[in-house]
């Protein structure tokens, strides 16, 4: 059984991000696998933290986009919707210039919490930052 929706693809995911603070981040969604999500972020001016290194609120920013997207994937949104409860973040490595790629996979897929680990690498495939989100499955009223 496929862990998200069939109509889950990286230009829907895309064009759901239009006009928020994905698109303003450069972030863009790459990758749809069974059990996956993938995603890039730029690391430019608008990810720079004032050392110029990539900053540990937009790496959370990337991580909690895609745990929160993917969560997403899996409820039938006609009754369902999901909202964070919790993320923490370890940031392992630093990064300048570049791109980054976080990937999101399910640890846990409940009824009424999801949790999914982000793991953010550089373009060299080193670990940039590791996230865990906590996602709650509320029902609509």
């Amino acid at each position: 059984m496929p862990l998200f929706n069939q109509n889950v693809t990286t230009d829907a995911l895309n064009k759901m991000s239009n006009r928020t603070m994905v698109e303003h981040l450069g972030i863009v969604f790459t990758a749809v696998g069974d059990d996956f999500i993938q995603a890039t972020m730029p690391v430019d001016h608008r990810t720079h933290q004032p050392y110029g290194m990539l900053h540990g609120g937009a790496s959370v920013a990337l991580a909690e986009t895609l745990g929160s997207v993917a969560a997403h994937c899996c409820v039938d949104t006609n009754t369902q919707y999901c909202v964070g409860l919790d993320i923490n973040a370890n940031h392992i490595k630093s990064i300048r210039e570049g791109m980054v790629t976080g990937t999101t996979k399910p640890i846990h897929i409940g009824k009424r919490t999801h949790v999914w680990e982000i793991r953010i690498v550089n373009q060299s495939n080193e670990l940039i930052c590791i996230s865990r989100i906590t996602m709650a499955v509320i029902d609509k009223r």
